[in-house]
């Protein structure tokens, strides 16, 4: 099926690792330009080097940090539209869970949802030329039902869940579609589920026992949806948000 990435520009937050990198991936097999960052450069260099060997696009990748401030990345943002020549796809996967913040509120409010908000304020001017522009938030099923404990993680992800619902409605008529994709436990090298299984044994256990697939998911299968959703390939779809979790998740969604 083709996807209609061809020669569209996307730039994510993020993205070197785990999830992101694999949509990235993905996106520049599709033929799209893609533009990114991260905290540190060994894993600038080592991302760069697989998406540029997964497609033919351009890549644009540099160090920065969202700690910087509000100012400085919608900066980097507008450099790396300018960069690749404008911008159809914003995918938000930034998150204190990166940074292993998951229990503080400001660190989940800087990163889960300024980094939506002041992504798709710097970025709209830019989505708004697309003839098919289109945002991506990264949620969570953590936002879906209770999941381990109260934190800042979870009640962030829900209204990221809500604000993406919102700007659907106030983007249609821009030609701007905005959707969700929430993962459940999706397990990767040096991400969070790894770090689980050897410090929290039992938790990681738990878990997989509740699976009705019997295993975590793994990156692809996220990237699958997100790259999906994002691409002119369902034009139509817009205020979704898509759980990608195995079944994990014990609700019925109307």
């Amino acid at each position: 099926m083709d996807l209609g990435l061809a020669g569209k520009k996307v730039i994510m937050n993020g993205g070197a690792h785990g999830l992101g990198l694999a949509s990235l991936k993905l996106f520049a097999a599709e033929g799209a330009d893609v533009a990114f960052f991260s905290r540190k450069t060994d894993k600038i260099e080592a991302a760069k080097a697989e998406i540029d060997a997964a497609g033919p696009g351009k890549v644009h990748a540099e160090v920065f940090d969202m700690a910087t401030g509000a100012d400085a990345y919608k900066a980097w943002l507008i450099k790396a539209a300018e960069t690749l020549g404008g911008c159809d796809i914003f995918v938000h996967t930034a998150s204190s869970s990166g940074t292993g913040g998951t229990g503080d509120w400001q660190q989940g409010l800087d990163m889960d949802i300024m980094g939506a908000v002041n992504g798709v304020e710097a970025l709209t001017p830019f989505l708004e030329k697309s003839d098919c522009g289109s945002i991506v938030f990264l949620s969570s099923t953590a936002a879906l039902e209770t999941f381990v404990a109260p934190q800042a993680f979870n009640a962030l992800k829900a209204a990221l869940i809500t604000h993406g619902s919102q700007l659907s409605q106030a983007f249609a008529g821009k030609g701007i579609r905005v959707n969700t994709v929430s993962p459940g436990a999706i397990y990767y090298e040096g991400g969070n589920w790894e770090m689980i299984k050897q410090h929290v044994p039992a938790l990681y256990d738990g878990t997989l026992a509740k699976m009705p697939m019997g295993r975590f998911g793994n990156p692809q299968e996220v990237a699958n949806a997100i790259v999906f959703v994002a691409s002119p390939a369902c034009p139509y779809m817009t205020g979704a948000n898509v759980v990608v979790d195995g079944g994990f998740t014990q609700r019925v969604q109307f």
